[in-house]
């Protein structure tokens, strides 16, 4: 009974071709509908994959395939900030120029757990390429480790892992931003630092020990923040009784924002006491009072990149070539001379 069972095997998929020519499945429906863009050795690995597995697919079954729209993946870890808004726009309007449609799932948290779970998402999804848009080294590290079978993008520096990095210079742009402050006059500098582990974070205090060390000047112990204005709200009104710096380089423009929030109800003007500048330029920026000198990024650029880059390796084409993004110094009222100081 069990000989003739037994003696039939299961029928070769799409997946299983794709794994024996180690490429995407997408790959193989591409070269199963001559598409133009697949490189010669490609198809013919994917050609002689289907001859060894005997690979038939049925008429439904390619036609399904070849008008089924495709979707890129966006992985983000940054729900609501300005940086990922403008990122994730700009990355929808190219890639519907393209033809892609896009899946977007936000992480609860940066676990293991909760990264694989969506990862295991977009696979059910099928989708054909992944942009990461969470700025923790740690889903670098645990995406890494998932053996993903699709290419991967992020918009970050020192990404590293599979990942593609397609960035503007953070720490140019923290560097930019002290280096103003010592062109001012100001050497008693410190700096307001993001979240330990996030990858922005990390540059931007890099930058900022760049500057001081070109300038041969004393760091001050930096303070570890979480981005928010809440933050630098907290940190103005607890720095307002200090007196050994004149100058504070925040991490981003919220904090730098609450900053200044903190110290005018503590009583210490901006700039008149002390400078502040931030960095992204969101905005609001412009509208402080005073109005916020700060490190412009162009985020939208940022997008703009990170799918022509996935799209290149999807479709297997020479990634285009981008010079590093440059940050742009933005100065306003915030940063001023301490000669100037009343």
């Amino acid at each position: 009974m069990s000989g003739d069972g037994e003696a039939r095997a299961k029928p070769a998929s799409i997946r299983d071709v794709a794994r024996l020519a180690a490429v995407s499945y997408q790959t193989v429906s591409r070269v199963l509908n001559d598409h133009p863009s697949i490189r010669d050795d490609t198809r013919q690995r994917v050609l002689s994959a289907i001859q060894t597995l005997d690979y038939r697919p049925n008429q439904a079954a390619r036609a399904l395939a070849s008008s089924r729209p495709n979707v890129l993946g966006i992985l983000s870890a940054t729900i609501g900030e300005y940086g990922t808004t403008s990122a994730i726009v700009a990355i929808e309007r190219v890639a519907r120029e393209r033809g892609f449609s896009i899946s977007t799932l936000n992480l609860p948290d940066a676990s293991p757990e909760a990264i694989g779970e969506a990862v295991r998402q977009f696979d059910h999804e099928q989708v054909a390429g992944i942009i990461v848009l969470a700025p923790q080294v740690r889903v670098f590290n645990v995406i890494g480790g998932l053996g993903v079978r699709v290419p991967v993008a992020s918009l970050h520096t020192g990404a590293g892992g599979t990942a593609e990095s397609i960035a503007s210079d953070q720490r140019l742009g923290a560097s930019m931003a002290v280096q103003h402050l010592v062109a001012l006059g100001h050497q008693d500098i410190l700096h307001i630092a993001g979240p330990q582990d996030w990858i922005e974070a990390e540059s931007r205090m890099h930058g900022y020990l760049d500057a001081m060390f070109e300038a041969d000047l004393s760091t001050l112990p930096p303070i570890r923040g979480d981005w928010t204005a809440d933050f630098g709200y907290f940190a103005g009104r607890e720095l307002s009784g200090r007196r050994d710096f004149t100058a504070i380089f925040a991490a981003n423009d919220l904090m730098a924002i609450g900053l200044m929030h903190g110290f005018r109800d503590a009583g210490v003007r901006v700039p008149d006491d002390v400078c502040v500048i931030g960095f992204d330029d969101i905005p609001v920026a412009a509208h402080t009072w005073p109005t916020l000198s700060t490190v412009r990024v162009d985020f939208a650029e940022l997008g703009r990149r990170a799918v022509m880059h996935l799209l290149a390796s999807i479709e297997q084409q020479p990634d285009p070539e981008f010079e590093l993004l440059s940050p742009e110094l933005i100065v306003r009222e915030s940063t001023t001379s301490p000669a100037m100081r009343r």
